[in-house]
C-alpha cells in the first residue's frame, strides 16, 4: 500500500474529515513545524496529520509542578509522549489542511486547518525537531444501506439539537442546510457531538460510513434521551472545533 510522510500533530482531540481545526501554536517542536510548513508554496498544501492521545499529554510539562515537584522538565518532539510515541497515540487520526498559518511577534502561530481523509499511523520518527508519520490512506467505503441510515441520523441529529438548545425552534449551526450525502452526515453529527475522545476515536475509525451512522442512531437516542433530565446546554457550532492549545 501507499504510504506518504507527514508532519505529526498530536492532540487531546478528534479531528474529522470536514471539521474545521484552530490552533494557537506554542511550543518549539510545534512552532518548528509550521516554519517548514511555511516553505511549502502557496499553491501546495500545507499538510500535516493529527491523531488522537491515547496515554500521554499535549502540552508538555515545561517546570516541575504537582504531583512531582522534582519531575524532570521534559524536551524534544516526544515530549510527554513516553519512550515510544506510537504507542502512545490512537493508530487512526485525520490529514489536516492548513489554509492559515500565521505568526505572531511572539514567534507563536495561529493555525486554521480543515480535516481532508482519514489515515493510519504505520510509524512514527523523532529524529527531527518535530514528529512525522509514515501513513497509510485509509479509504472510507459507504457500507450497505448508508443513504437511509444517513437520513435517520439527521432526525435525530435535529431532535438531539433542540434538545440541547432548550426545545427551543431554531435553525441548526449558523443557519445553512444539513448535507445529505451520507459520508459527510457520518462525520459532521460525530463532530458536532458533545462525546469524549475515546467514543470520537471509535467513530473515526468505523470500517465504514454505515457502521459510523448505525452507531450514531444509538449515541444520538441514549444521549437525547439524558439530555432531557438536564439543564438546557448552547447548541455546538457544526464543522469547527474548538480552539486548541498547543
Amino acid at each position: 500500500m501507499t504510504t506518504v510522510r507527514l508532519p505529526l500533530f498530536p492532540l487531546n482531540s478528534v479531528l474529522f474529515p470536514g471539521l474545521v481545526l484552530p490552533l494557537n501554536v506554542f511550543e518549539e517542536r510545534y512552532r518548528a513545524m509550521m516554519r517548514e510548513l511555511l516553505k511549502t508554496s502557496e499553491d501546495e498544501p500545507r499538510r500535516f496529520a493529527v491523531v488522537a492521545i491515547r496515554d500521554g499529554h499535549e502540552v508538555a510539562r515545561t517546570a516541575p509542578g504537582l504531583p512531582d515537584p522534582t519531575a524532570a522538565v521534559e524536551q524534544g518532539p516526544t515530549a510527554g509522549f513516553g519512550t515510544d510515541p506510537l504507542k502512545a497515540f490512537h493508530k487512526v487520526g485525520c490529514v489536516a489542511d492548513a489554509a492559515t498559518i500565521r505568526e505572531r511577534a511572539d514567534g507563536s502561530f495561529e493555525v486554521l486547518a480543515t480535516g481532508t481523509n482519514r489515515v493510519r499511523l504505520a510509524s512514527v520518527d523523532a529524529s527531527g525537531p518535530f514528529l512525522t508519520a509514515e501513513l497509510e490512506p485509509l479509504p472510507e467505503e459507504p457500507g450497505d444501506e448508508a443513504g437511509a441510515l444517513a437520513e435517520g441520523v439527521l432526525r435525530s441529529f435535529r431532535q438531539y439539537q433542540k434538545r440541547l438548545a432548550g426545545a427551543r425552534e431554531r435553525s441548526l449551526a449558523t443557519g445553512a442546510e444539513l448535507p445529505d450525502e451520507p459520508g459527510v452526515v457520518s462525520y459532521l453529527v460525530a463532530a458536532a457531538m458533545m462525546l469524549d475522545t475515546p467514543t470520537k476515536q471509535r467513530l473515526l475509525q468505523a470500517p465504514d460510513t454505515a457502521s459510523r451512522l448505525r452507531d450514531e442512531l444509538k449515541l444520538l437516542r441514549s444521549e437525547t434521551a439524558i439530555i432531557r433530565t438536564l439543564p438546557s446546554l448552547p447548541a455546538q457550532e457544526l464543522t469547527r472545533g474548538p480552539t486548541s492549545l498547543n
